[in-house]
């Protein structure tokens, strides 16, 4: 079995408070510019977001904008954009990143790993065949080959406009 040690993480886990909506990050990031929060994309009932601490280059976040905690407390229509977003998240990350596969989940509460668990919000991590080294192993780090602003800026110019 392999292990994904993401060590930044524990900020927000040994933290253990978690936002309500007044100082929410993720009810917060759609009052902000775009360019600010890193939002890719906006949706009627939710948005597209790059993780300001990524697992991997262009890793996205697929949340609601209502600040609902359960994937079982969100309305059919949040259900079905955040799979929407998150299909076309696919698809742009695919011809942006020319990534190999995905790994794309939620951690529904803190005990099951989620950093933020007040607010609803899936996971679109782009992998590549070759995303394993030993410099994460060995220098406890993880290299990421693009800046978080360039990544936004190329998946935002990339993603389809209605």
């Amino acid at each position: 079995m392999q292990r994904l040690w993401v060590p930044h993480r524990m900020v927000y886990v040994a933290d253990h408070h978690q936002p309500d909506r007044s100082d929410c990050p993720f009810c917060a990031a759609p009052r902000s510019s775009d360019e600010e929060a890193l939002i890719v994309a906006r949706g009627r009932h939710a948005y597209v977001l790059l993780n300001l601490f990524p697992y991997n280059n262009g890793h996205m976040l697929v949340c609601p904008y209502r600040h609902v905690s359960q994937y079982d407390e969100a309305t059919p229509d949040e259900v079905a954009e955040i799979g929407e977003l998150t299909q076309e998240a696919m698809r742009v990350a695919r011809a942006v990143l020319n990534c190999d596969g995905f790994n794309i989940g939620m951690n529904q509460g803190e005990v099951a790993g989620a950093g933020i668990a007040a607010h609803l919000h899936q996971h679109v991590v782009p992998r590549w065949a070759s995303d394993a080294n030993f410099f994460p192993i060995i220098a406890k780090t993880k290299a990421m080959p693009q800046l978080l602003g360039d990544v936004r800026d190329a998946i935002a110019a990339a993603w389809p406009h209605p």
